[in-house]
C-alpha cells in the first residue's frame, strides 16, 4: 500500500539524514532494515524507531552545523552525503562525514544502509 504524502523520497531521506526523525519515521516500512555499516542491521521498524529516538535524546543538547550536504535521487532511491559538526555544551567537537543509501518501496523506506566515520577536529 503507498503511502499517501506530499513528501517526496528526497525529502523523506533529508529529513533522516539531518535526524529530523519526526518527520521520516511515519515513512519506514514496516520490514525495514537498516545498515550501520560495522554493525549489526537494525531489522523492522520498532528497532529502527528506537535507535532514532535514542539518537534524538542523545542530541537533545548538542549544536548540529551541516557543512556539507548533498543528495543524490534515483528511481527508488535516495544517498545523502553529509559532512557535521556536532558541538556539545561541555565544549567537545565531533566533525563527522556520513553517507546514507535509502531505498523506497511504495513511498516507504524499506532499506537503509549508513557509512560514518569521524574525522580529526581541523
Amino acid at each position: 500500500m503507498e503511502l499517501t504524502t506530499d513528501l517526496t523520497t528526497e525529502k523523506i531521506a533529508r529529513a533522516f539524514s539531518s535526524h529530523r526523525f519526526d518527520v521520516a519515521l511515519p515513512h519506514l516500512a514496516d520490514d525495514v532494515v537498516w545498515t550501520l555499516v560495522g554493525n549489526k542491521p537494525l531489522l523492522g521498524r520498532k528497532k529502527v524507531e528506537k535507535a532514532c529516538k535514542a539518537t534524538a535524546h542523545d542530541l537533545a543538547e548538542v549544536t548540529t552545523e551541516f557543512q556539507r550536504f548533498r543528495t543524490v535521487v534515483g528511481e527508488d532511491s535516495v544517498v545523502v552525503d553529509s559532512l557535521a559538526r556536532y558541538s556539545e555544551p561541555d565544549g567537545n567537537v565531533s566533525i563527522v562525514a556520513s553517507c546514507d543509501v535509502y531505498d523506497f518501496v511504495d513511498g516507504r523506506i524499506s532499506e537503509i544502509v549508513s557509512y560514518t566515520v569521524e574525522l580529526p577536529e581541523s
